[in-house]
């Protein structure tokens, strides 16, 4: 007997040892409405799929919130939700969507299989107008009451309608400042374009206009239209550099001229631009826009608008901003009264800014 009862404790000592030393059985997402994230660490990630353009998934969590990750990071992804994807010399292709290391599946009626590789960019969701959009939006003010009486406001709003062939692009920027019930600054510009992806870098720009305004610089109003051609040079999860050239009209009219001198001009222009943008860190973003305009001599013979800057994540969903902008006309035109505008405009702006 006692040797059977320590018989019975050495196999069930045995058996349980031999039960702990069994791995668990690996994680498997369950079929939920959630899309499902696995990072190359193993790491699991549940939340909804946005996008993926230049290497970056955009990926919102409930817990924390919208996340930027670098597509290399990604070893599995699923979703619940139809999306659309674009691969490399395919037409665009929708379903759902399942990544598993180098294979990539779209599962719909008619279920497809491409690899990793030839994958572009992703748009999350159905096609709907709505899903298309993003943007952001920041405000600066300075107000001061006493001896001296200022109310100085800063806008910047930019919109950006992504498809996987296509980007629609939207700018606004508003200075207003009066000080002593004198107006010291007033100038808007306003811009948009549209891109054409003939490859995954090679885009057609078929359309680049702008709208100007600033007195002090004798400028009543100023239109220019324009279409180029543009290559994106670096493409990656965290720095992105494109320019872009072609053809432009520009016609000026300005708020008052010398005797003899015409209220308006109008030319053919040459345009070059180049966009820059890289993260810092997870934290800090980087922005460098320049947009140049070579014109006839009676036009202002080139100007350009120089925009510099860092988006510094703070507080939730709201982002400090600082940004820099140089606005240069070399040739400006002499008003009614013989001033002649300077050639510079320089401001250094502060504002709080929130992302759509």
């Amino acid at each position: 007997m006692r040797t059977a009862l320590l018989l019975t404790v050495t196999l069930l000592s045995s058996a349980w040892q031999a039960s702990a030393q069994q791995p668990a059985p690996a994680f498997q997402p369950p079929p939920d409405q959630f899309d499902w994230l696995q990072f190359v660490t193993g790491e699991w990630l549940k939340g909804e799929l946005i996008a993926l353009y230049d290497g970056s998934l955009e990926f919102e969590s409930d817990q924390l919130d919208v996340l930027e990750i670098d597509f290399a990071d990604v070893r599995y992804l699923r979703t619940n939700r139809v999306v659309q994807a674009r691969f490399t010399g395919q037409p665009l292709v929708t379903g759902k969507l399942l990544i598993d290391g180098d294979k990539v599946t779209i599962i719909s009626t008619d279920t497809r299989e491409f690899t990793r590789a030839a994958l572009i960019t992703l748009v999350g969701g159905e096609p709907r107008e709505l899903n298309y959009w993003s943007g952001k939006v920041v405000f600066g003010a300075n107000l001061r009451s006493g001896n001296t009486d200022q109310t100085e406001i800063n806008t910047t709003a930019r919109a950006l309608r992504r498809t996987v062939k296509s980007r629609v692009g939207l700018e606004y920027l508003g200075n207003y400042n009066i000080t002593n019930d004198v107006t010291a600054t007033d100038n808007q510009r306003v811009a948009g374009d549209i891109d054409w992806f003939v490859t995954d870098r090679l885009f057609i720009r078929p359309v680049d206009a702008e709208y100007f305004k600033d007195s002090f610089q004798n400028i009543a109003h100023r239109e220019t239209f324009g279409a180029s051609l543009g290559y994106q040079l670096v493409d990656n999860a965290r720095v992105d550099w494109e320019v872009s050239a072609g053809p432009a009209y520009q016609r000026t009219t300005f708020v008052s001229v010398a005797e003899g001198q015409t209220e308006s001009e109008s030319t053919g222009a040459l345009a070059i631009s180049t966009t820059y943008t890289n993260e810092l860190t997870g934290d800090i973003d980087y922005l460098l826009d320049y947009r140049l305009l070579f014109t006839k001599e009676e036009a202002g013979k080139f100007n350009h608008h120089f925009v510099t800057g860092l988006t510094l994540d703070s507080v939730g969903f709201l982002d400090l901003d600082l940004t820099f902008v140089w606005d240069h006309l070399n040739k400006p035109r002499l008003d009614a009264a013989g001033i002649l505008p300077k050639q510079n405009d320089y401001r250094l702006m502060f504002g709080l800014g929130f992302d759509f």
